[in-house]
């Protein structure tokens, strides 16, 4: 069963009973009184974000409309947005935010229409704000009014959240469902091309961050983002973020690999590889019983293999590099989580 048969096996489908009751059901307005001047994601996740987002807006001078606002857009230095109002709900929040020529307030919650005239922005943002949304469809078909054709609508998110506000739904979802969320509720809102997915997780939590001791990686970011229909058909698609590769040494892949079973060392982080004992289900062809893997966390090669996996549509996976000492060949072995195959490490 794929993901988006258990979000309907679970109930999850756009628009059931319930699915968007939250903890705190009194106005948001009381909730969002009190400023909060503070960055919801650490440094190295919100450095994704403005990337994803100068990725992503191609169109020159843009008119960006950022909902849900605060008191950062997380616009990247490199984007020279021609004018970018924010639609938020705590005044001093958006006036301590310098990227803004316009501020709005304005809950979505309690009214759901944006007072902009049709096809007014070429961009569309709503960053980690979608899970308090408790009408999105509605929401989303007011961002493809007031977006121009071709427009971009860019949903950001990651896996944190002020628990009285958010929705059920977003809840209960798991993190692989919830961009299959997003893009039901951009199909059912109209107005819009076909979805994608972008997703970076699994990074270095960097250094002088407050977690930084519990060893735990970067928070994920999840990008979705469509295009208002109506655009320029022969532009090209907008280019996803490109992953964080790592540098391939300027040898070809035999050499490597020869120099590898001299040193089981990872070419990409210098790591000594672990044996590794390959489990044995019906499934098994390898007609060896070890394996050599880099189980480095933060190896280049893994970290990079999220948003290149993400690129090709597999959400929530990478790979780490692995050694046949049989065959003196490298592969990549695919993994869905940080802890996947640890199991198999053999102390040697």
């Amino acid at each position: 069963m794929d993901n988006r048969s258990n979000l309907a096996e679970a109930g999850l489908a756009v628009g059931q009973s319930g699915d968007f009751a939250r903890q705190d059901e009194a106005d948001d307005s009381l909730f969002y009184a009190q400023e909060r001047m503070v960055s919801h994601l650490d440094r190295t996740a919100l450095d994704t974000v403005e990337r994803i987002i100068g990725s992503l807006v191609v169109e020159k001078d843009p008119v960006i409309l950022d909902l849900m606002a605060s008191w950062d857009s997380h616009l990247p230095p490199s984007l020279r947005a021609g004018r970018v109002v924010g639609l938020g709900l705590n005044q001093g929040e958006l006036a301590a935010n310098r990227a803004l020529d316009e501020c709005v307030i304005h809950d979505l919650n309690q009214d759901p229409s944006l007072p902009f005239a049709d096809a007014s922005f070429d961009v569309v943002l709503n960053t980690v704000s979608v899970d308090y949304l408790v009408r999105p469809v509605e929401v989303f078909a007011e961002a493809a009014r007031v977006l121009k054709p071709g427009g971009l609508h860019l949903v950001i998110f990651s896996n944190r959240w002020f628990e009285p506000k958010v929705t059920h739904i977003w809840r209960e979802a798991g993190e692989t469902e919830r961009p299959l969320l997003v893009e039901d509720w951009l199909r059912a809102a109209g107005g819009f091309a076909e979805a994608r997915a972008f997703v970076s997780k699994n990074k270095p939590r960097p250094q002088d961050d407050k977690y930084a001791h519990l060893n735990i990686p970067s928070d994920p970011v999840y990008a979705v983002f469509a295009d208002r229909l109506g655009g320029d058909p022969a532009r090209p698609p907008r280019p996803l973020p490109g992953a964080d590769r790592a540098r391939r040494p300027k040898r070809d892949l035999k050499a490597l690999a020869a120099q590898v079973a001299k040193d089981h060392a990872c070419p990409y982080c210098g790591q000594q590889l672990k044996k590794w004992e390959i489990p044995q289900t019906p499934f098994t062809e390898w007609d060896i019983d070890y394996m050599y893997v880099c189980f480095n966390d933060v190896c280049p090669y893994l970290v990079g293999g999220w948003e290149e996996m993400g690129r090709q549509g597999n959400l929530g996976s990478s790979y780490r590099l692995m050694f046949n000492p049989q065959s003196q060949t490298l592969m990549p072995m695919a993994v869905p989580s940080l802890s996947t195959a640890k199991d198999g490490i053999v102390d040697e």
